[in-house]
């Protein structure tokens, strides 16, 4: 018969991560507006998601780990923690204003007259008229990818900390390690889960007039996530 803390420990550690997943836009709106953009299968999409959400947890419980091994306390964990957050947050941010200027460039390039023709993760552009036609790369979806995935694995999940350090200091490790995976499925299950929905949600609107400012428009809502949570402090 289990424990009843031990159930009371999982039941939070599941209460938790669903609460700051869903809390924290920037664990979902990334992926919707960039499956939006990129025009990504439900599957990568969610793919993406998924790795990127093993990333971000992967990375607390290893900083919880080494600091327990070099006798951190909890609070200095946390405080370590919150200055990854702070960095990820920027980070987001960054990516998100630099993307979306590479978005309003090529909103700005087809105004102009060339008219891009996207397959296999390239830009095919086509001058009118007798203008020869020229082809031009875009940032794939390998680097996007490689830049959510840097930025969720400096992304803490500082809520784990204490839910995973308490009871292995303690010498339960059988614990913290359910703990930990309770935390980690949740988590990435909403992740998931919430992406899912805002890219269900979208696919039955038809922004034609927006559809070449779609990139720019992505690349505001990544900036406005992390500026989100630099604000609110998630």
């Amino acid at each position: 018969m289990m424990d009843g803390a031990f159930l009371s420990l999982l039941g939070a550690a599941a209460g938790v991560a669903l609460i700051h997943t869903l809390l924290g836009p920037d664990h979902y709106l990334p992926f919707v507006m960039l499956a939006r953009a990129r025009r990504w299968s439900p599957v990568r999409a969610l793919s993406i998601t998924a790795l990127c959400g093993v990333g971000h947890v992967s990375s607390s419980l290893l900083v919880g780990g080494v600091g327990l091994l070099v006798g951190l306390a909890v609070g200095n964990l946390e405080q370590l923690e919150r200055g990854r957050g702070g960095l990820a947050a920027w980070a987001l941010v960054a990516f998100g204003l630099a993307y979306a200027v590479w978005g309003v460039r090529k909103a700005v390039r087809r105004v102009g007259g060339l008219e891009p023709h996207e397959h296999q993760g390239h830009v095919h552009l086509h001058a009118r008229g007798d203008r020869p036609h020229r082809h031009a790369s875009r940032p794939g979806g390998g680097v996007s990818f490689w830049s959510l995935f840097v930025i969720f694995v400096l992304g803490p999940c500082e809520p784990l900390i204490p839910l995973f350090v308490l009871p292995a200091s303690r010498g339960r490790w059988d614990w913290a390690l359910a703990a930990a995976v309770v935390f980690g499925l949740v988590t990435v299950s909403t992740m998931v889960g919430a992406t899912w929905l805002g890219i269900v949600g979208l696919r039955p609107l038809r922004w034609s007039w927006l559809e070449r400012w779609s990139h720019a428009l992505a690349g505001g809502v990544i900036a406005a996530s992390g500026l989100t949570i630099l604000v609110m402090g998630l």
